[in-house]
């Protein structure tokens, strides 16, 4: 699981891939396509921390508002929200010893999961309003929310008694139903759309992952990108097209592309070495980062036409765009987080 900027459930596949939303940055990979991977743009940068932040990072942008987590000089994270005139608000489930703020909706509430003093996960969400609800599965030892779609349904994935991970949804009146692809040894569940799609991967018998998509009615279709010898699904827009990444036979991570009639399209920015599609807005662009040959990881979007256009904000030694706007364009604004000089976590907004 994913101890927020420290929880990595999935280690076989994402530490390989160097993709685990830990202490460190995401990193990702995409296909370079000739001709379409562009320089550094004008773009607006807004750095920002919450008060007391030792690492900010910004994991999900909607309406312009922005969730998250921090860590504080001590090391305990706490979840926050940065509304769109900029006003930030810090908060902590009752009882958390660390907080991990994970997805924001348009309404403005937010799901997430939190630590107990027994260092038990449990998902939450955060009302518009302020107030938080606890909820695990049944049966659950560890539990890690996701994704909250616009209706106030959550997906995400739990732990049994047997270390076992497994798929759930959760409904805006509470219910929760579990779920797993066929052959799955463990699911991981990352993004949920409007209609109630869900996306995410499993892990198989042989220890290679694939992308799955969970449609509202609960069947599950598997894919994988061609040449894929390991697929991780991680965002669903409300048309039903997918973002994430895979890797090759040879070692390198590529971003794709999956619409919803099941095409899949690979892409990388010019000078990639590993590409990670984390967003995707409901037009279809594409939010993300990739290494260069040095090990720099940089932001880019890509607009539904395919286009690629890399980005840092100043200062930046390390570059993360996890999510892009669905209240913006095409070119859609990015929420996301950097390293600066002395490796400080800072997070960003990238305005269009």
């Amino acid at each position: 699981m994913r101890k927020g900027a420290v929880i990595q459930t999935n280690t076989a596949f994402l530490r390989m891939a160097g993709f685990c939303r830990t202490a460190g940055l995401i990193v990702s990979v995409v296909i370079a396509t000739p001709g379409l991977s562009l320089s550094t743009h004008a773009a607006t940068f807004t750095s920002f921390d919450p008060a007391g932040s030792a690492a900010t990072y910004a994991w999900s942008i909607e309406q312009g508002a922005i969730a998250g987590y921090y860590y504080d000089s001590n090391v305990v994270y706490h979840g926050y929200v940065r509304a769109a005139d900029g006003t930030i608000t810090a908060f902590d489930p009752s009882g958390s010893t660390g907080t991990y703020a994970q997805s924001i909706n348009a309404g403005g509430a937010i799901a997430g999961y939190y630590q107990d003093s027994n260092v038990v996960y449990h998902g939450f969400v955060r009302s518009a309003g302020g107030t938080i609800t606890a909820f695990d599965p049944q049966g659950s030892r560890g539990t890690l929310a996701s994704s909250i779609n616009a209706g106030g349904a959550i997906a995400g994935y739990y732990q049994d008694s047997s270390g076992v991970y497994h798929g759930f949804v959760r409904s805006a009146r509470g219910k929760i139903t579990t779920f797993d692809p066929s052959g799955s040894i463990g699911t991981f569940v990352y993004g949920i759309n409007t209609g109630g799609a869900i996306t995410g991967y499993f892990g198989d018998s042989s220890g290679a992952f694939h992308g799955f998509l969970r449609a509202a009615g609960g069947t599950i279709t598997t894919f994988d990108p061609p040449g894929s010898v390991g697929t991780a699904a991680l965002a669903i827009n409300k048309g039903g097209t997918i973002t994430g990444t895979y890797l090759d036979g040879s070692g390198t991570y590529h971003g794709f592309v999956r619409a919803a009639d099941g095409t899949i399209t690979s892409f990388d920015p010019a000078g990639s070495t590993a590409t990670f599609g984390h967003g995707i807005s409901n037009p279809g662009a594409i939010a993300g980062n990739y290494a260069d040959g040095s090990g720099i990881y940089h932001g880019f979007v890509r607009a539904t036409g395919g286009a690629i256009k890399t980005f840092d904000p100043p200062g930046s030694t390390n570059t993360d765009g996890t999510s892009i706007d669905n209240a913006r364009t095409d070119k859609g604004a990015i929420a996301g987080y950097y390293a600066d000089g002395t490796g400080v976590l800072h997070g960003f907004l990238r305005s269009p």
